[in-house]
């Protein structure tokens, strides 16, 4: 416990660079005591990703595989870096990932040439493959 009885939390969460983009990749602690490294910033509904491949955000800061079909509508999830990233070569797994993978290329490509690399991809412009 804290000094005023709260539960430390975890954090740890640390910036990588990814060495197929060079795009920042966010490394997350996992309920299973490893880590994984995550898209930043990006949140989607976990119903448009399968559930292998969705990790929730528990409330110590860790993240754990969510398998549970079919998952809450509103439920949110996140995705690990490597199949957003534009610098490996990946399966057409769902269609509003090659959206997001194509925006890294193009954030890679402007990062690489000074430019600012902070334009997020709205949800409203991903595919509803739902």
């Amino acid at each position: 416990m804290g000094a005023d009885g709260e539960v430390p939390r975890l954090g740890g969460e640390q910036a990588f660079t990814c060495p197929f983009c060079g795009l920042p990749q966010e490394r997350v602690p996992t309920l299973e005591h490893d880590w994984v490294l995550l898209e930043p910033n990006l949140d989607v509904l976990a119903h448009l990703v399968p559930a292998e491949h969705r990790w929730i955000t528990l409330s110590d800061g860790r993240v754990t595989v969510y398998g549970v079909c079919p998952p809450d509508p509103i439920q949110r999830c996140r995705i690990e870096h490597r199949l957003a990233c534009a610098g490996q070569q990946l399966p057409d797994l769902w269609p509003w990932l090659t959206v997001l993978r194509a925006e890294n290329a193009r954030r890679a490509a402007r990062q690489a040439a000074g430019e600012s690399a902070s334009v997020v991809l709205p949800e409203s412009e991903l595919p509803d493959a739902g």
